[in-house]
């Protein structure tokens, strides 16, 4: 093999990020020391993901060296390329501050002397921009009320923190405006969360379900990363475990079962003997937002949860991926087709003889909340999971109806409040559609008669959650729509005494009541049609 030259070694050392920072960017570790900037596996993984993205938005816990990342990124930027115009932006004044002193730091410690056709000097240096001779430039800013990059363009933005942002979507589409529309700019968000009633929320899950431009990466507190940042705090902590154990250290046999669900997915354990630790002086709902273990942990930050989150979480590490297109086109009738795995998902094929339950809450179609269905098997297993927000009553009925039959004529349990009346009408008369769940009512007379649907009200919500609640937690039910467990996460109980999704944009509740009405259905113990 030819040896490099110098200048070869040098080209090669610019032209990669990795190679550019071990060699050239200094910082200040944990132990207040200057050293080369390595990059750890997160800042790599989130370096590989640039490389092929525009767009990526970053959720993490507290220090995971992001922002130390993007500022080094945008300074090889500006000093390998020409006429880089790069905006940093802070949701406040003194975090935009650190950014740029750590910045200037950076820039400071570049070998200028040692290599000066490689870094370009600064020709203009003020409180928030890097003005380099060859027409590059940093500027660091905050994010106020105003539009951000406002009148210029810019060939890399990043937001820090932005889930802390005030008029978070119009300043995005500003920034997004912003960016020069080249294969080379780049768009990168990081932030810890801030609760769900945001678009940080909504842009950041769309990411995570694959269903944006963005491209989401999250950082759990048990990254690998972690095992070398939190070195000292994870030995205090392991300290403190063994003095209250007889010497003896954390095992897999002592975990709690939320504790067994995280070392299943990667959290050693001194990961969490450093957890119990920090869960001495802070409520698990606060750890989780500083230091969550998967994304949705990190936006349940107030409130009440009614289900239990430990059980949640752990169902949702083993939840199964709904059967694929290609097995269900055939089966199914025609009209179910568009919706196959876009709204409709199927866990199981109905089995001959078996006998299925459902729950229906049903929607106006007009875009806001969702027509859901719920049904499982007489043993407790989901079979079907349906949500849509654009379909109109009359086309829900011919769905609802659809679904019903092929499930072995479905027991089904619709709730009759608003828009569920019309549906409960459609099925009956429109469809003959028989095998519905009937509920108990007394007259003003006092007598005893049937209507047709559940009828929601404050009293019988109250049973509707709590059955489900039961049912979830004892194991009698096994939930494997990951939209409706993610609902079930946000689902709390109100200062008031009333349960319902936590407030915020995008949040939604309607598979939660669509799985509860199955409860009840069940529960009925009825069945008014032969499958046999």
């Amino acid at each position: 093999m030819v040896a490099l030259t110098k200048r070869q070694k040098l080209n090669k050392i610019m032209n990669d990020f990795t190679l550019f920072s071990k060699n050239f960017i200094y910082i200040i570790d944990n132990n207040n020391e200057k050293i080369k900037f390595d990059l750890n596996s997160a800042q790599i993984e989130l370096h590989e993901l640039m490389e092929n993205n525009r767009f990526v938005i970053v959720s993490k816990a507290r220090q995971g060296g992001i922002s130390t990342f993007t500022l080094a990124k945008a300074l090889w930027r500006a000093v390998k390329n020409d006429n880089e115009n790069i905006l940093i932006v802070s949701y406040k004044l003194d975090s935009s501050k650190a950014l740029f002193e750590k910045l200037k730091q950076m820039n400071e410690w570049l070998p200028r002397e040692k290599y000066p056709e490689l870094f370009p000097k600064v020709r203009r240096e003020n409180r928030d921009e890097l003005f380099f001779e060859n027409g590059s430039r940093i500027s660091c800013l905050v994010a106020g009320n105003k539009s951000i990059g406002r009148g210029s363009t810019y060939s890399y933005i990043h937001l820090s923190e932005y889930a802390f942002y005030s008029k978070q979507e119009m300043q995005l589409l500003s920034a997004e405006q912003s960016l020069m529309k080249g294969e080379s700019s780049q768009l990168t968000i990081e932030t810890t969360s801030n609760g769900t009633g945001n678009n940080y929320y909504k842009l950041f899950m769309s990411a995570y379900k694959g269903n944006s431009k963005y491209k989401a990466m999250f950082i759990p507190f048990y990254h690998e990363l972690y095992k070398k940042q939190f070195k000292h705090d994870h030995d205090e902590a392991e300290n403190w475990y063994k003095e209250d154990n007889n010497g003896r250290r954390l095992s897999v046999k002592d975990l709690e079962d939320d504790e067994k669900v995280l070392y299943n997915a990667g959290a050693n354990l001194r990961f969490l003997m450093w957890r119990r630790y920090k869960l001495l002086d802070m409520e698990l709902q606060e750890f989780q937002q500083e230091y969550p273990s998967n994304p949705m942990e990190s936006f349940i930050s107030t409130g009440q949860s009614v289900f239990d989150q430990a059980k949640v979480l752990e169902r949702l590490n083993y939840t199964i991926e709904p059967i694929e297109r290609k097995v269900l086109i055939d089966e199914l009738p025609t009209i179910l087709h568009r919706y196959i795995n876009k709204g409709l998902y199927i866990y199981h094929l109905p089995k001959r003889g078996m006998k299925y339950y459902g729950g229906c809450d049903t929607a106006s179609g007009g875009g806001g909340d969702y027509s859901t269905i719920s049904i499982f098997d007489s043993e407790g297993q989901q079979v079907v999971s349906f949500y849509h927000n654009k379909v109109p009553v009359y086309l829900f009925a011919e769905i609802v109806n659809e679904i019903g039959r092929y499930f072995n004529y479905a027991f089904l349990c619709i709730e009759r409040n608003s828009y569920g009346l019309p549906l409960l009408e459609r099925l009956r008369k429109d469809y003959n559609y028989l095998n519905l769940y009937k509920q108990k009512i007394f007259d003003q007379k006092g007598k005893k008669k049937m209507q047709l649907g559940f009828m929601t009200t404050v009293a019988t919500k109250s049973i509707l959650i709590s059955d489900f609640k039961e049912q979830f937690e004892r194991g009698l039910i096994n939930v494997e729509c990951r939209e409706t467990l993610q609902q079930m996460q946000l689902f709390q109980e109100n200062a008031n005494g009333s349960t319902g999704n936590k407030k915020g944009e995008g949040n939604h509740d309607d598979l939660v009541i669509s799985v509860a009405l199955y409860v009840q259905g069940a529960k009925a113990g009825k069945f008014y049609v032969d499958i046999n």
